[in-house]
């Protein structure tokens, strides 16, 4: 597409845009009286409409049913959870068989490495992007510990070359086989929380299980914002949070991935709690675990209704929008877009104030764009926050923006670069 950096182009797009109406579906904040351009769907998705009233609902089934609330009612929560996962496999690529809506997303992350990360021998070694998302980090490092094990014996972080600031995936799979056999895990964010960049997945987990190692990916900032396909590219397990991209609210009930080649592996270990024990036996409260068929055996502790519901409400509109494929040929020109208006205003500017670190190449990132202010990046953002555009600040001088297929216009990009200009222009 051949972008121009003028409103009546913007308009144009928005007008022709198959996806333009569920913008509609959505509550924006406010400042001064007026909403915000919001580009923070990266940290915390907009509120659908439909989350008060499908809440509201499950407070009534509460009121009303009280316990019988687990199996009466329209939908009984014993097996509500079963409803989500038929909207959760499409968006990343799994049968409904291999994904569960619990927990919380470190939760799920230590639950998943009980199983997934058994050091042994020789293959004690754990392999991460540097730079994670602090959460993968420090669970990473305690279940290291939890082993017995050291963090500087046992994790290998993988850096960008020098003067770059994304990693070359073949520095990613060279690091793999140079220490394949002490390898146990290969556990990467499937897109880098503060670069944007995202990895090629595919070919990291064919690398990883080529050396004998388990391949997990967390999923925070990929799941319902680019196509993976967790099933066809054999990826071990994963786990992501839904109030990012998916809109479930915050600290919304997470997901989990579980390949079904694992299914039947008798020898995994697990942290194990009754709502994981089979189903069809439950109620018996017998001694001794058995876990229930596919992903749904992780889980330990009962379903979180209400964050369930809510979660539910905006699953219902991936749904109507087509799932994936759609959003993500919007997010590929709503981003482009964005690229390009930024370096539309360091032209206006007449100097490199801005460096975008995010990928060029549209394979390589998703709905996000993190920006390298040269100079006064906290004033310029506050600047932004100040005129009704709403992104997201990270130390020491990056800002992220995140345009959203479901709710973002590609006039709410150009008047972001408008705003831009206008407060870099009272700043610099």
């Amino acid at each position: 597409m051949n972008f121009e950096n003028n409103l009546a182009f913007a308009q144009a797009q928005d007008q022709i845009d198959t996806l333009k109406n569920f913008r509609q579906q959505f509550l924006f904040p406010k400042h001064q009286g007026k909403d915000f351009i919001y580009l923070c769907g990266n940290s915390l998705g907009l509120q659908p409409k439909a989350a008060k009233e499908v809440l509201d609902q499950q407070l009534s089934n509460w009121a009303n049913l009280a316990v019988e609330g687990w199996f009466e009612g329209e939908e009984p929560w014993m097996f509500y959870h079963k409803e989500l996962k038929k909207l959760m496999a499409p968006l990343v690529g799994a049968l409904p068989s291999e994904v569960c809506p619990m927990n919380t997303l470190t939760v799920n992350l230590h639950l998943l490495m009980v199983s997934f990360y058994q050091p042994k021998g020789k293959r004690i070694k754990i392999i991460m992007e540097g730079g994670a998302f602090p959460s993968d980090q420090y669970a990473i490092e305690s279940q290291v510990r939890f082993h017995g094990l050291q963090p500087d014996d046992a994790i290998i972080e993988v850096f960008p070359r020098a003067g770059e600031d994304t990693l070359r995936t073949e520095d990613i799979i060279s690091k793999i086989n140079e220490h394949g056999e002490e390898l146990a895990l290969v556990l990467f964010g499937g897109i880098n929380y503060y670069t944007g960049q995202w990895y090629d997945m595919k070919r990291i987990t064919q690398a990883g299980q080529a050396v004998g190692a388990i391949v997990g990916w967390d999923l925070a900032h990929a799941a319902g914002n680019v196509p993976v396909k967790l099933h066809d590219w054999d990826v071990d397990f994963a786990c992501w949070c839904s109030y990012k991209y998916q809109n479930s609210g915050p600290g919304g009930i997470a997901g989990i991935f579980v390949h079904e080649k694992h299914f039947n592996n008798q020898t995994l270990n697990r942290f194990a709690g009754w709502w994981g024990y089979q189903e069809n036996k439950r109620f018996k409260m017998e001694k001794g675990f058995i876990p229930e068929a596919g992903a749904d055996g992780w889980q330990v502790s009962c379903t979180q209704v209400m964050p369930m519901a809510l979660y539910h409400a905006s699953l219902k509109i991936f749904q109507k929008a087509g799932f994936i494929d759609p959003l993500r040929s919007k997010s590929i020109a709503l981003t482009g877009y964005l690229y390009f208006i930024v370096n539309e205003v360091n032209k206006e500017l007449n100097s490199a104030q801005f460096k975008i670190i995010t990928p060029e190449v549209a394979e390589d990132r998703g709905s996000q764009l993190s920006i390298i202010a040269a100079e006064k990046g906290k004033e310029i953002f506050d600047g932004l926050v100040a005129n009704h555009v709403l992104g997201d600040w990270r130390e020491p001088n990056v800002i992220r923006l995140s345009p959203i297929p479901l709710y973002n216009s590609f006039e709410d990009i150009y008047l972001t670069g408008q705003t831009l200009l206008k407060v870099c222009k009272a700043i610099l």
